[in-house]
């Protein structure tokens, strides 16, 4: 195996967080995947909103996929600290 094939087991391409809190009515989905572009460079696309709607979506460009997957760990941290779970 390449060192780039063991990146994708150990760090995540594609993350799926909820919250569901029914005393709120509460249903959120919180969703990030790591897509390479056709310049090399590499997107965290966030998707948001409550479950079973469309929600939003946000396309942040990083110059590599290293940085991507940081942006990603450091994004799932903070909403696990909020209450989202995988």
């Amino acid at each position: 195996m390449s060192a780039s094939s063991d990146q994708f087991e150990v760090f995540p391409r594609l993350l799926h967080l909820r919250r569901l809190d029914p005393a709120r009515n509460m249903r959120r989905y919180y969703r990030m995947a790591i897509e390479s572009d056709l310049f090399g460079k590499s997107s965290l696309v966030r998707e948001w909103g409550r479950i079973g709607s469309r929600g939003q979506m946000l396309v942040e460009t990083h110059s590599d996929e290293g940085q991507a997957v940081n942006a990603l760990m450091k994004l799932a941290r903070a909403k696990e600290r909020k209450g989202y779970v995988r």
